[in-house]
């Protein structure tokens, strides 16, 4: 009977995070990507003619630092103007009433739902009825579902939320509420923003996060999209599918070389992880992430020659695909086969340093740290710098330690 996309999280024009610090990145194709992403979420719709599309908060990462981003949107809403196509869509935490100071009149297919109550829209020539509420202001601890309306006889009703539920570990919590506030209201669907991992959460009725269209750093691995639900004529659900809409697509690979007695097996092993990573990528641009990992003779020789390895992924890489591939970095997290304790019995003064290495945090890190390791035989002084350039706090404290429990071992023998 009739179909619809839902999407949110899109951040349009979204600020890059820390690439200016890669030489080799991408910068353009990345800065660019979640315009083309929205670019292939609009040309989905069009070409699945959708009834509607639905934005469930975070159409924009902030205010606009100047207007294309607005006139951006605008383009691409006239374009499912010109389909007759409407887009509905409520503000989120990221671009709150609040936040954003510059603003352009968008096209008339777009409605942009009250900040201030929820706000019901039927919309024209379709059974359909729209309930949500945006946020004025950034900060959202109130539970807005509360206050949501009961559901509209004979109409299919949809709930419109950024939202992060009862909570979750990787996002600050907006909007709690519980599953069970949502069913009450005995909507249809319920369209959620604010977590970036597409979740269908709930079945009967259908509660979905869409995910973000576009991953926009490391953190956001795998594929990216939006949701397409087609409804039939008893005003059921007859489909829930997951489009993909990203154009790069960023991959965290773990490595295990627990097995792997030499160095011409871990390269093998990389090649290999690689060459299954850009399949899947299907053509687009792959940002990858590489971990070493599990227990292995070679842990010390791996953190001996820490932009040594790194140089050889990019190296391979380059030579499975140059213009499709770019390699972010190397993580070496595999454990030696001796046992620390062991080095702590030793003496004193080494009991002392792995105790503080157990203890330090990274703020303490660049300048004790630093003395200490010049003091140690078998550290190169530019894979230090490499170690305590990252900005991965844990990742430093592991690195560094491995460094360090290396040449008190080396030193032993």
């Amino acid at each position: 009977m009739f179909s619809f996309l839902h999407t949110a999280d899109i951040h349009l024009d979204s600020p890059l995070r820390g690439l200016n610090q890669h030489a080799e990145a991408p910068i353009e194709q990345i800065r660019g990507a979640t315009r083309r992403a929205l670019e292939n979420l609009v040309k989905l719709a069009l070409y699945r003619e959708v009834d509607f599309v639905l934005i469930a908060g975070d159409l924009y990462d902030g205010d606009w630092p100047d207007y294309s981003t607005g006139l951006f949107f605008n383009k691409q809403m006239s374009r499912l103007n010109e389909a007759n196509i409407p887009v509905y869509l409520i503000s989120g935490n990221h671009d709150a009433a609040s936040k954003i100071t510059k603003s352009l009149k968008p096209p008339s297919n777009v409605t942009t739902l009250s900040t201030k109550k929820p706000e019901t829209v039927i919309i024209d020539g379709l059974p359909v009825a729209i309930h949500g509420q945006g946020f004025a202001t950034q900060s959202v601890p109130e539970n807005l579902a509360l206050e949501y309306p009961v559901a509209i006889p004979e109409h299919f009703n949809i709930g419109m939320l950024h939202t992060s539920l009862a909570g979750n570990p990787e996002h600050d919590t907006y909007a709690p509420c519980s599953i069970s506030d949502l069913t009450e209201k005995s909507y249809d669907y319920w369209a959620l923003g604010h977590i970036h991992q597409h979740t269908i959460v709930h079945e009967s009725p259908h509660i979905i996060y869409s995910g973000n269209p576009q991953g926009r750093h490391i953190k956001e691995t795998g594929e990216r999209g939006c949701y397409l639900i087609e409804v039939d004529e008893n005003l059921t659900i007859k489909k829930a599918t997951f489009e993909v809409t990203d154009v790069v697509r960023w991959q965290a690979l773990e490595i295990d070389i627990s097995d792997l007695s030499d160095s011409d097996e871990v390269r093998k092993s990389i090649t290999q992880s690689i060459e299954v990573a850009l399949a899947e990528a299907n053509e687009r641009l792959l940002a990858l992430r590489i971990t070493l990992t599990g227990d292995s003779a070679l842990h010390d020789q791996l953190h001996a020659d820490l932009t040594q390895w790194q140089a050889e992924c990019v190296s391979i890489a380059a030579e499975i695909e140059d213009e499709r591939i770019w390699f972010e970095r190397l993580r070496i997290k595999t454990k030696p086969t001796y046992d620390p304790q062991e080095l702590a019995e030793r003496d004193d003064l080494t009991k002392l340093v792995l105790e503080a290495l157990d203890h330090f945090t990274p703020a303490q890190v660049p300048a004790p740290v630093a003395q200490l390791s010049e003091k140690l035989k078998g550290i190169e002084s530019q894979d230090l710098q490499s170690v305590l350039a990252t900005e991965d706090d844990e990742q430093l404290k592991e690195d560094v330690t491995a460094i360090v429990l290396q040449s008190i071992s080396s030193s032993a023998h």
